[in-house]
C-alpha cells in the first residue's frame, strides 16, 4: 500500500517511514503542505497520514483540498487536545484523527479501520451483512437476527448514510447536514434521539452498542470491526 505523510516534523516522518515500512507499506514524505499536494498528485496514494500543524498552507487547507479531488482516506494528527480541530479536520473530509502523541500500533488500526470503509462501500443493489445485521438496500430492508426491524424514513438514511462510511468518525454537523440538511446544523437533540432509536432496534445490547460508536462531543462512528 502507498502512504503519504505529511508532516513537518523530521522525527515523526522518519519514524513513521520505519514503522511503516516494516509493515509493508511504501511510504512518500513531505515537510509542508505544498510538498503534500504535490506528492499526492504524484503518486496516487492509499492513504494520507496529514499534521494539522503545517508551515505555509495549514493542514485544513490541505485537508480540503485533497478532498476536492481524491477519495483517499485521510488520518489527521494533531497535537492539540481540543475536539474543534478534529470535528473541523472530519467536517472538511478527514476519516479519521490521532493525537500526538501515538503509537504505531495505534495508527495501524486506525489505517486498517478507514481502509475496511473503502473496501465496504454498497451500492444501492447491495446487501450489507455484519453479524446479525443485514440490510438490503434495494428492498430498504433491515434484519436483526433475521428478523425484520421497522426503521422510519429517516432512521433508514441515517443508518445507511453510517454504513457506507463504515468505521469513519462523522460530525454531528456531517450527519445533521446530509439527512436533515443544513437549516438542522446545530439541532443535536433530534440527532440524539435517533441514533438511540436506531440503537434499540439494530443492537441486540443498546446500552453496549456494538455497532454505533459514540465519539464524545465529536459524533457517531458505524464500525463493521469488533473491538479488541
Amino acid at each position: 500500500m502507498k502512504v503519504l505523510v505529511i508532516d513537518d516534523e523530521p522525527q515523526i516522518r522518519r519514524a513513521l517511514r520505519a514503522g511503516l515500512e516494516h509493515n509493508n507499506n511504501q511510504v512518500f514524505l513531505a515537510a509542508s503542505g505544498e510538498e503534500g499536494l504535490d506528492a499526492a498528485a504524484l503518486h496516487s496514494p492509499d492513504l494520507i497520514i496529514l499534521d494539522l500543524a503545517l508551515p505555509g498552507i495549514s493542514g485544513f487547507d490541505v485537508c480540503k483540498e485533497l478532498r476536492s479531488w481524491t477519495s483517499a482516506p485521510i488520518i489527521v494528527l494533531s497535537v492539540r487536545e481540543g475536539e474543534d480541530d478534529k470535528i473541523k479536520a472530519l467536517d472538511l473530509g478527514a476519516d479519521d484523527y490521532l493525537t500526538k502523541p501515538f503509537g504505531l500500533r495505534e495508527l495501524l488500526a486506525r489505517m486498517r479501520a478507514v481502509l475496511r470503509r473503502t473496501q465496504a462501500e454498497v451500492d444501492d443493489k447491495a446487501v450489507f451483512v455484519c453479524d446479525e445485521l443485514s440490510i438490503d438496500f434495494a428492498h430498504r430492508l433491515v434484519k436483526l437476527s433475521g428478523q425484520e426491524m421497522h426503521l422510519t424514513p429517516k432512521e433508514y438514511d441515517l443508518l445507511c448514510y453510517m454504513v457506507n462510511n463504515s468505521n469513519r468518525v462523522l460530525t454531528h454537523r456531517q450527519l445533521l447536514t446530509k439527512i436533515w440538511g443544513p437549516e438542522y446544523v446545530d439541532d443535536a437533540h433530534t440527532l440524539r434521539v435517533h441514533i438511540a432509536n436506531l440503537r434499540n432496534k439494530i443492537e441486540a445490547q443498546p446500552e453496549r452498542p456494538r455497532f454505533i460508536h459514540t465519539e464524545t462531543r465529536v459524533g457517531y462512528r458505524f464500525r463493521i470491526d469488533k473491538e479488541t
